[in-house]
């Protein structure tokens, strides 16, 4: 299937269709259901969803996932999620900056950096999947 968005938006440029299908698989990986009034780029904030995703993807890549706690808990998770994004395969030039997500200055590089990973998953036979699609060289 043929996609119609582009990879590696620009800052501030998001897409609506690109973060539907990335908080789809998202829930299918993690067998979690968003709030359906939720925004994106809130419900990735505080870097707890991304911690469940990597463990799921890589188990035990996180070893604590901060659920409350002051500003710099939520912080301690999105770096601990850039550092297992980064170990699982994810290139540096894909990975977003923490304020990206916490302080919302760049939800598109967050998305893209989701994006990298799901196609990471390729290159990791001990996934069995569900899978972000197109798988890599079918785009």
């Amino acid at each position: 299937m043929r996609r119609t968005f582009e990879i590696g938006p620009k800052a501030g440029h998001r897409d609506p269709a690109l973060e539907l299908e990335i908080q789809r698989w998202i829930e299918a990986v993690t067998c979690e259901t968003w709030p359906s009034d939720a925004e994106y780029g809130a419900v990735l904030r505080d870097g707890q969803v991304l911690c469940r995703l990597m463990n799921k993807l890589s188990p035990g890549a996180i070893k604590k996932i901060n659920t409350s706690g002051a500003a710099f808990k939520f912080v301690e998770n999105i770096n601990n999620v850039q550092q297992a994004m980064k170990k699982y395969g994810v290139p540096d030039l894909d990975l977003f900056q923490t304020p990206d997500l916490f302080e919302k200055k760049d939800i598109p590089a967050v998305t893209n950096a989701i994006y990298a990973l799901g196609r990471q998953t390729y290159h990791h036979p001990e996934w069995k999947g569900p899978w972000l699609e197109p798988k890599p060289g079918e785009e």
